[in-house]
């Protein structure tokens, strides 16, 4: 084994570029004051690799073409929990890696166990190692989410060299590291959690799920942005992505896939945090629309797609006059900067003198949504709120919205228009070019709208 080289590199914390000297500003992601110095050890020799290259073409392995690999049908297991099986794409591909994120205190541990009770149910060897609690700790966990059989084993280690002799001693099919942060290699001399730990204890579980076929789920911090504690590079190394997001002190969670190389993106489950632990919404926009105010100006439902899965959320509108020189604007569940600019086509294609008015555009239930689809519902919104008209109950409107006025056309609008419908929507306004390519349904009225003028003639 080679010698530990005395010296250090700098690495950047966003994406891994790797520096001599420390710099101000990162060349790869630029990221400011992202630099921070660790050791490192000495590289392989010339020779080393030579020898290494040497044994491969004499008895190594060799690429192969299309017509040679012989491929099966893809086998998913299912976790029993069918929001998470939605987010995965249908289930745990075998010798998957899984990257879960979220805030402190979320529910990441709590939904891994809640799958690792199912699984072990199911009869498949599972293994749980953690390195932030104690066998007496997670049984006390365990205790409160319910009956666990002989299947599931417990493991506390942070040493990544007993951790590899566990895994391959007992062949687990699921092995659940709670969490990467934890880690540490004893080659590597930087202190566990820092970039260099992450990173190479990643790519040994890397190699761990791709050599003995085992699914693995790594539980990782996040930073103050809401990413991945740990290089960048961490994403890309991962199969699957997920975030869970939502406020720790609600009841509701949702879970994110933000990268899956086994099924769609940006798909998502929405969960509730109860007594016993987390329990699946198997209907958003119902949840959703819970407590919607009957009757009042500023309030409308619009429908936004996560996914392959519709979800129709309230969009609350508030417009007054500001007492300052300056208005206030402000914006939860959406972004800031797209409220300003629909605002601004208000303004100079209808003439509102919202200018010198305060205004509050809030996604009701917490939801975080950044679809232009929603952006025909938020102008009706604040077209409501401004003028104090109600919209009607039973109306729900989805459609992006140009610079010029005009609305333009989204996606899978048939699979909207279908969710409303389900809930009780009697009247859409959609992009009036969508509506001429929908197929006649049944039940609701469909009204199309060309630009924000058409707007003002419903409201």
């Amino acid at each position: 084994m080679a010698k530990a080289k005395s010296g250090t590199v700098f690495y950047c914390q966003e994406c891994g570029y790797e520096s001599s000297k420390w710099m101000g500003q990162c060349p790869g992601c630029h990221t400011w004051n992202s630099f921070v110095e660790e050791p490192v050890r000495k590289a392989a020799s010339r020779s080393a690799v030579v020898e290494r290259t040497a044994g491969l073409s004499s008895g190594g392995k060799k690429p192969s073409t299309l017509a040679e690999i012989s491929m099966e049908k893809e086998e998913r297991i299912l976790t029993g929990i069918g929001e998470l099986d939605r987010v995965l794409g249908g289930g745990i591909v075998a010798g998957s890696l899984v990257l879960v994120g979220g805030d402190p205190g979320i529910g990441k541990s709590t939904l891994l166990l809640q799958m690792c009770r199912l699984l072990s149910e199911k009869e498949k060897k599972v293994l749980y190692i953690s390195g932030e609690e104690s066998l007496q700790q997670i049984k006390m966990r365990a205790q409160r989410i319910g009956n666990f059989s002989d299947s599931l084993q417990l493991l506390c280690e942070t040493n990544l060299g007993d951790i590899e002799e566990a895994i391959a001693r007992e062949k687990p099919e699921i092995v659940i590291i709670d969490s990467i942060q934890t880690m540490y290699q004893e080659e590597v001399s930087a202190a566990p959690g820092s970039v260099s730990q992450v990173r190479e204890s990643t790519g040994v579980f890397l190699k761990l799920a791709k050599g003995y076929g085992i699914s693995i789920f790594i539980v990782g911090h996040v930073t103050k942005e809401g990413t991945v504690a740990g290089p960048r590079v961490l994403e890309h190394m991962v199969d699957t992505v997920l975030y869970f997001e939502g406020d720790r002190h609600a009841s509701y969670r949702i879970l994110r896939g933000v990268k899956n190389r086994f099924g769609s993106t940006n798909e998502i489950g929405v969960f509730e945090m109860r007594q016993e632990g987390l329990c699946e919404v198997k209907n958003p926009s119902e949840f959703m629309l819970n407590g919607k105010p009957e009757g009042a100006s500023g309030s409308v439902v619009s429908c936004s797609l996560e996914g392959t899965r519709p979800i129709l959320v309230e969009i609350q509108a508030l417009v007054c006059q500001s007492n300052f020189g300056f208005p206030r604007r402000q914006a939860a569940g959406t972004d800031f900067n797209r409220v300003n600019l629909l605002m601004a086509v208000l303004e100079k294609r209808l003439g509102l003198q919202v200018s010198g008015c305060d205004a509050y555009v809030n996604i009701a239930g917490g939801m975080k949504i950044q679809e232009p689809a929603i952006d025909l519902g938020i102008v009706m919104a604040v077209i409501s709120s401004f003028r104090n008209r109600p919209i009607e109950e039973t109306m729900i409107a989805f459609g992006e919205v140009g610079l010029s006025g005009e609305v333009r056309a989204v996606s899978q609008a048939a699979i909207r228009v279908s969710e409303a419908k389900k809930l009780g929507f009697k009247t859409c306004v959609l992009p009036k070019v969508c509506l001429d390519k929908l197929p006649k349904i049944e039940g609701i009225r469909l009204i199309g709208v060309q630009s924000v003028k058409d707007v003002m003639d419903i409201i």
